[in-house]
């Protein structure tokens, strides 16, 4: 799996949702951002769909989820704190705790548990209100 690109066009995602995020529906710039957004989600499904559904799953098994897999833009959250330029070029994209795909599983019980994709490196992290944690990161 190219990282780089998945890193690149990860952001890109992230941002077109972000932006898509901040406007109302009576938006007359909504329908136009929209589409966008999903030609974007389509191309990254056919460049790293297949790749990343397979991540998922061996993450799924690995904390127990009861949930099933989604597709891999599931797990990629509506907005992202956008901070300051990186050194790599890219921006800070901090992950919001309300943000990512619900999970259940026995590893962690009663607890509001979701898994999100982060960026920069490209890894899944599970988040449980403001603790998170690593659970795969580019490269494993």
């Amino acid at each position: 799996m190219n990282f780089k690109q998945l890193n690149k066009d990860l952001e890109k995602l992230i941002l077109k949702k972000n932006e898509l995020n901040r406007l109302t529906y009576d938006d007359k710039n909504y329908d136009d951002v929209e589409e966008e957004l999903h030609d974007l989600e389509d191309d990254f499904l056919d460049n790293f769909g297949d790749e990343l559904e397979k991540v998922l799953n061996k993450v799924h098994e690995k904390i127990a989820a009861d949930s099933d897999v989604l597709l891999p833009i599931a797990y990629i959250g509506s907005y992202y704190k956008q901070g300051d330029k990186l050194p790599s070029g890219g921006l800070e994209l901090a992950i919001m705790p309300d943000q990512g795909v619900i999970i259940e599983s026995e590893k962690f019980p009663g607890k509001n548990t979701r898994l999100i994709f982060g960026v920069h490196p490209v890894r899944l992290i599970i988040t449980q209100q403001e603790k998170q944690t690593i659970v795969w990161e580019e490269g494993q």
